[in-house]
């Protein structure tokens, strides 16, 4: 069997970094098997939904490296869910309600108070036709629910092992709203059987969504003549560094403010994503290649994994630190740093955490410093000790000792006022690295506090 799968998101706000994971995962999933990635855009919610968000995505996808085979958007598909609707309604699996939701309300209200759960109670099935042509008279419109046949619904899920649902102790999902639209649960069903999917990767909280979903594939199926059963993979949802709710910066963190505000690299986040929470150690990776080998489902876990922003960090230092020149070298002129050479990126990425540190490094190096230096007879004695060229990285400890030895200075008292005479900062970039890179006469104009430094 050749697989099939489909990441589905709706563009209602900006791609996440749960979303993220799933597209990761999947991504990963399907290229592993050699299968069909469709890139499916949930846009029935009319109202929310917009071009924005959508080519935002899409960017994000592209970022990421995650290509598609196909793609559609659900809102361009309403004639084939109507088709389907009309002959799950004359199957009797669809049918209408005329409670508003005040009087659904009310029931649910009712029900919790004499401790039962809030299920839907298929009142409307009871209703005359002259009842509903009185509501319909009244102005009344009905919404259409998914009748679930009573019994257990369950299957073996790639993630979660087997899992079993007894049907009435869930109410019939709402699939039609009042005003005549399907909902996302009928639509995405519709898409997969149409699709042939064999495999759906989504998060936990999408369990009890799929006991209603089977449900309806084996409906489909019977009014459509299809048999159609995909397999299903329910991954848990990621919770904060210490293992709670994701805060809402977290929860809020999209791919787009990952690239564009954080300034990450797309590799640092897909490396994270794609092994969080699996039996696979979480590795910098600077490509997708070697994080399909061996990719596998059943390596995730049920326990809940965490997200930790700083790992992202750490994960997108390491994969700068082995990044060639060549490969940012575009990127660094569209920052407007476009006299920087193989050189220079080879001396200070070793040093940097994202991409936009460069600036400081040559800023640094290349453009005049502001230094409040506070005890200029150190600085200047400093100066007299500073070793011959040529430097490397090891000059700065040669001639640091050296100060030492000359004032007897140490510790802060030693470090500080050099580092600030040097960079005009109390933090910045490593000493060792950026003393070869200034050269002997610019450290002793900036020690000496000369104009040309």
């Amino acid at each position: 069997m050749s697989v099939r799968v489909r990441f589905a998101p709706s563009p209602t706000g900006y791609l996440h970094v749960g979303n993220a994971r799933t597209a990761i995962v999947t991504w990963l999933f399907c290229r592993a098997n050699k299968g069909h990635f469709l890139l499916r855009v949930d846009d029935t919610d009319a109202e929310r939904s917009t071009l924005e968000y959508e080519q935002a995505m899409k960017d994000g996808m592209v970022w990421m490296g995650l290509t598609w085979d196909d793609t559609f958007n659900q809102k361009n598909r309403n004639d084939r869910y109507n088709v389907v609707i009309e002959k799950l309604k004359a199957d009797g699996r669809i049918y209408a309600c005329y409670e508003t939701q005040e009087e659904l309300g009310l029931k649910r209200k009712t029900q919790l108070s004499r401790g039962v759960p809030p299920i839907y109670d298929r009142a409307a099935l009871k209703l005359t036709d002259e009842q509903k042509a009185k509501f319909e008279a009244e102005g009344r419109k009905p919404h259409w629910r998914f009748m679930l046949r009573d019994g257990v619904t369950q299957w073996p899920d790639l993630v979660r092992g087997d899992v079993v649902f007894k049907e009435r102790e869930m109410s019939d999902p709402v699939v039609i709203r009042e005003d005549g639209r399907p909902l996302y649960h009928l639509c995405s069903v519709i898409d997969d059987y149409d699709t042939d999917i064999t495999h759906i990767v989504r998060g936990e909280d999408h369990v009890s969504n799929t006991a209603c979903h089977i449900q309806m594939f084996e409906a489909i199926s019977k009014v459509e003549g299809k048999n159609y059963q995909p397999q299903f993979a329910h991954l848990p949802l990621i919770s904060d560094a210490e293992g709670g709710k994701l805060s809402k910066r977290l929860g809020s963190l999209s791919v787009k403010s990952v690239k564009e505000e954080e300034g990450l690299e797309a590799m640092a986040l897909v490396s994270l994503m794609a092994r969080l929470g699996s039996s696979d150690p979480i590795e910098p990776f600077t490509s997708l290649e070697p994080l399909m080998e061996g990719f596998s489902l059943d390596k995730f876990s049920r326990n809940t994994p965490k997200f930790d922003v700083e790992e992202l960090y750490r994960l997108n230092a390491k994969i700068l630190h082995q990044t060639p020149f060549a490969k940012v070298a575009d990127r660094l002129k569209a920052m407007g740093m476009d006299k920087i050479d193989e050189s220079f990126w080879n001396a200070v990425r070793p040093n940097i955490t994202k991409l936009s540190d460069v600036k400081e490094w040559w800023d640094v190096t290349h453009n005049p410093v502001t230094a409040d230096i506070a005890d200029k007879d150190f600085t200047a004695a400093a100066a007299e000790v500073l070793p011959p060229a040529p430097w490397n990285e090891t000059t700065f400890n040669t001639w640091i000792n050296s100060v030492k030895e000359k004032t007897g200075k140490k510790g802060k008292e030693l470090f500080m006022p050099i580092r600030i005479a040097l960079t005009g900062m109390e933090h910045g970039p490593e000493l060792p690295v950026l003393l070869p890179l200034l050269g002997p006469e610019k450290v002793k104009d900036r020690l000496l506090q000369k104009k040309a430094a």
